[in-house]
């Protein structure tokens, strides 16, 4: 509602979208006498409006907008437990590796340097990198398997082993060997595949010096070949054979040679001189003995080094 004076003395009432003119009243008129007096307005009042502007509103929607400033104060908790969760990772995150470079053992950090060069032990510890006690596993597990070296394909030795001979008798003896470290599952596998085929031959009857027909023939002509001496030769073969076992560095077979010609422990000795220069270093033969080294009897569980091949 806005009042105003207008010219010849009129006043002007406004109040919303209406308007209601009052002309003066004269002092002498009847009616005027019974009129209360006219009010009088401020001439500096500001006008008075009956609309509500957005000043209005603030109070109304800060004192009912309770929901509104706890929406407000959510979003601004959740961004900083977010920050907490950050720092707390990030701390977490730098004591890993802080741990990781002062309490890593050195011999991993070895081998994660030889990973740069080498494809196979790269290969080979795979994700298992940063986490020492996973590395040490596969790395024996590879030792155990293949052998100690990485990369060197040969492994013999380029010294000739040593024969000796300890009260052998060929019917019920024991064959040792000792080699230059433990043998691997490989090694294993490769010495014992060497005299099973070695028991096989004999079993087989191919140890005979009786029926040695082209033995001292010249090859330069066609040789004559009697199938029926060879046939009514003395019958020559190995009676037995046992596993061969290992026990760290130490291996043993026990066999009884039968009928069999000595030289097969000729032929025996000429498999294993290429085997220990070719494949697996081998320091000493012996030929009978009942315990050598620190050969333990009983002694067959696979934590304290022992190892068989089944014949």
């Amino acid at each position: 509602m806005i009042a105003a004076a207008g010219a010849g003395h009129c006043w002007s009432l406004k109040t919303g979208s209406s308007a209601l003119l009052l002309r003066p009243r004269s002092s002498s008129s009847p009616l005027a006498q019974t009129l209360p007096p006219r009010p009088r307005l401020p001439r500096n009042r500001d006008p008075i409006s009956c609309s509500r502007g957005r000043d209005d509103d603030a109070p109304a929607s800060g004192g009912g907008g309770g929901g509104g400033g706890s929406a407000d104060g959510a979003k601004g908790s959740g961004t900083t437990a977010r920050a907490r969760r950050l720092l707390k990772f990030r701390e977490e995150k730098r004591r890993r590796e802080h741990d990781r470079l002062h309490s890593y053992p050195a011999w991993a950090k070895v081998l994660e340097e030889a990973c740069k060069d080498d494809t196979e032990l790269r290969a080979l510890l795979g994700d298992s990198i940063g986490n020492p006690e996973l590395m040490r596993k596969r790395v024996e597990e590879r030792v155990r398997k293949k052998g100690r070296d990485f990369k060197k394909s040969k492994t013999g030795s380029v010294l000739a082993f040593k024969v000796s001979f300890r009260d052998f008798n060929p019917a019920e003896s024991y064959i040792w060997f000792e080699l230059y470290g433990s043998p691997s599952d490989r090694d294993v596998d490769l010495i014992g595949s060497v005299i099973q085929s070695w028991y096989v031959m004999g079993r087989l009857g191919a140890f005979n010096s009786s029926n040695m027909q082209l033995a001292n023939m010249s090859m330069d002509y066609d040789p004559l070949y009697d199938a029926d001496k060879g046939t009514n030769a003395m019958p020559s073969s190995f009676h037995d054979i046992g596993d061969v076992e290992f026990q760290d560095n130490w291996g043993r077979f026990w066999v009884d040679l039968g009928t069999s010609d000595y030289f097969a422990i000729d032929v025996l000795l000429n498999c294993l001189t290429v085997l220990s220069s070719e494949y697996l270093g081998i320091q000493q033969i012996i030929f009978g003995g009942r315990r050598m080294g620190d050969w333990e009897e009983g002694m067959t569980s696979t934590e304290y080094g022992y190892k068989y091949f089944k014949i």
